[in-house]
């Protein structure tokens, strides 16, 4: 199979007089989902944004980037990075849906893409997965290419990425997941690479056969952040029948170990919401499963709503399993109370009785976790020496906190500020757009505060993942990630919020991205995305671009472009022009707006048309025009995808509107 490796020539500027645009302040990078494999989400080596800039006269988005698709993966950045003929730049890359990998320059200051990769190849029947066509939940919507966040050896300067294809030969479609190692400064394959993923154990759980359980390469979604450890590359799954972990080798990509949560029962899918495994000083993992079988109590394998303790080989070392397990899952009804849809934390070593803490927190509430008169989901601080095993009197931990009332859909973050070691976890009331608030808890000699100490003014619909940028102890600051969606909008076309708290109280907003929103609008929002914040910088992945925030430069000299809506929606009869959608295009400058063409990419061009187009060549400063969409379905039920592309002159060199239409046959 031959895969497209090609560069993107639609950047066109160079950005200046703005601070800390090259150099990279010593900072080692974003390897991995969440910065570290304590999942802490610190950046300690943030020197430029501060408390004291970080607001709307000083701090805004500074310029995007297209991409082709979704963006779920967490951008990673590796500062001062060779890229043979251009020089050495500091580079974020970035995963899309598209089954894309883009290294951008992470600063603005290269004129095209430093180099992109694709994995498709639709001449040949190889495309991005289709969750209508392929069946599956459409919790990613409407196609599948890259979701987990992939990880960077920077000691080989290796990028490891799991993507997924539709492969279609005659009538035939195969589904296919193949581990991937590139080199960051070329995206050439290496090791031998790619790998095909694929895995059988002894079992007599759900889809088994004659005693043995056989990854299922259709409906096993991979989520959780990759992670490096051990010299092996760690996936994991979840799927409508069971959830693996796989390792493999970092330098051959041979298999080394498999594990399925449920061989002999169902589900326990390990998703953690996109969060990577926990790994401490020894090397083990600590994985969290959603609801499903379980039976380790008894003697079985199973380990639904468990948080597990696996030794670098993929064995059970220890285990947490809540008291109210039995209520969590049950074949009929099923309460789908996953612990694992939030991930674990390690913490630094503690004082007290139990320096080795992690911390774990998921679904829960009504009807399962009650709290004096309160259903509340329980926040488990536990004992990485002792997990607690399972007690269905009384949970082993070393301490339960009430948290939000209906789950986490995330992970928290943590920091060590001037005078207290704070923890930050962002929840929700309820999947139909009640959210809550951002809150701020202290851990003290290994206790967590049984109430939070501040919380967010505003509330998040869906939760979030933070992260925290600081200069080791001092100018920390809590950045988080809004949608306004519920879970099950598909996909949402929201703008995303980005905001920013004293990390020392997060009662005390610094700044949100709705405060200039013509400036700083950003892409339609994605769920479970985490911000990436280095070198003066925050990165937000969204559905229709890569947004950057930084201090606002002195003097610009390229435009700003901007658009009233990101992301549209159609819905039609097969052969039938929908009505039109309209988008307002803004030139905020300086200069005049060059606009070198309009055009439909993507995966299903041919089904969307352009309208009405009033830009012309050329948007003054201050000056707007509209642009038009229709919708003209040739298929029914499933949706179509495209983007419009609109080039410009701007840093960036393009914005991308994504575009979805579902089409019907109109018969009753």
């Amino acid at each position: 199979m031959k895969f497209r490796i090609g560069l993107m020539a639609v950047l066109t500027a160079l950005w200046s007089a703005s601070p800390g645009l090259s150099a990279a302040q010593g900072f080692s990078g974003v390897f991995t989902q969440h910065n570290d494999l304590s999942r802490s989400g610190q950046n300690l080596s943030e020197t430029i944004l501060t408390p004291a800039n970080v607001n709307m006269n000083k701090f805004g988005k500074i310029f995007s980037y297209p991409v082709d698709n979704q963006i779920y993966a967490q951008p990673l950045y590796v500062p001062n990075v060779t890229i043979p003929g251009q020089g050495v730049h500091n580079v974020l890359y970035v995963a899309t849906e598209g089954d894309s990998i883009f290294a951008f320059d992470a600063d603005g200051l290269s004129p095209t893409v430093l180099w992109s990769l694709n994995f498709t190849n639709p001449a040949k029947g190889v495309t991005t997965v289709s969750c209508t066509q392929a069946g599956l939940t459409c919790n990613v919507y409407p196609t599948t290419g890259i979701t987990g966040t992939p990880v960077i050896d920077s000691t080989s300067s290796t990028l490891y990425v799991l993507v997924r294809t539709a492969e279609t030969t005659g009538k035939t479609t195969n589904y296919v997941q193949r581990l991937h190692a590139l080199d960051i400064t070329t995206g050439a394959e290496k090791f031998g690479g790619p790998v095909v993923i694929s895995a059988t154990v002894k079992g007599t759980g759900s889809g088994s056969s004659r005693g043995m359980v056989t990854f299922n390469t259709t409906h096993d979604d991979q989520r959780p952040g990759l992670t490096l450890a051990n010299g092996n590359i760690y996936i994991g799954w979840a799927g409508n029948a069971h959830g693996w972990v796989m390792a493999y080798n970092a330098q051959t990509l041979a298999q080394v170990a498999v594990f399925n949560t449920t061989p002999n029962g169902t589900l326990g899918g390990v998703w953690q919401s996109g969060n990577g495994f926990v790994v401490d000083g020894d090397g083990n993992l600590y994985v969290a499963t959603g609801d499903g079988t379980f039976d380790a109590n008894t003697g079985g394998g199973d380990y639904g709503d468990t948080l597990l303790k696996l030794s670098p080989t993929l064995e059970v070392l220890d285990s947490f399993t809540p008291m109210d397990e039995s209520c969590r899952f049950t074949p009929a009804p099923n309460n789908d109370l996953d612990l694992g849809s939030g991930g674990p934390m390690m913490f630094p070593t503690q004082g007290g009785s139990f320096p080795d803490e992690i911390v774990q927190a998921g679904k829960g509430g009504s009807p399962c976790d009650l709290f004096g008169g309160t259903y509340a989901v329980p926040i488990y601080l536990l004992n990485r020496d002792g997990l607690g095993g399972y007690d269905p009197t009384q949970d082993q931990d070393i301490q339960t906190v009430q948290g939000t009332v209906h789950g986490y859909w995330g992970s928290p973050a943590s920091w060590q500020g001037p005078s207290a070691y704070y923890v930050y976890y962002s929840g929700m009331t309820s999947e139909t757009g009640s959210g809550d608030y951002l809150k701020q808890y202290t851990l003290t000699n290994g206790a967590l505060s049984t109430a939070p100490i501040a919380q967010s003014p505003n509330l998040f619909t869906v939760g979030s993942t933070p992260s925290v940028s600081a200069n080791g102890t001092s100018n920390g600051i809590v950045w988080a990630i809004a949608r306004t969606d519920i879970l099950s909008a598909a996909p949402g076309n929201h703008t995303a919020i980005l905001y920013a708290y004293n990390a020392a109280n997060v009662a005390s907003e610094l700044y949100n991205s709705r405060q200039s929103e013509a400036r700083d609008a950003t892409g339609c929002a994605n769920k479970f995305q985490t911000p990436t914040i280095a070198n003066g910088k925050v990165y937000v992945g969204t559905q229709n671009e890569l947004d950057v925030f930084g201090l606002l430069p002195s003097n610009p000299i390229t435009p700003a472009p901007s658009l009233t809506i990101p992301c549209m929606s159609f819905t039609g009869t097969v052969g039938v022009k929908s009505a039109a959608q309209s988008t307002t295009l803004t030139n905020l400058g300086p200069g005049a707006l060059a606009i070198n063409g309009v055009s439909m990419q993507g995966i299903n061009p041919t089904e969307f048309k352009v309208a009405t187009n009033t830009c012309g060549k050329s948007l003054a400063v201050n000056k707007s025009c509209t642009i038009s969409v229709t919708f003209t379905p040739t298929v029914a039920t499933i949706p179509q995808q495209a983007y419009l592309q609109i080039k410009d002159n701007a840093i960036g060199g393009a914005l991308t509107l994504q575009l979805i239409g579902t089409g019907s046959s109109g018969k009753k």
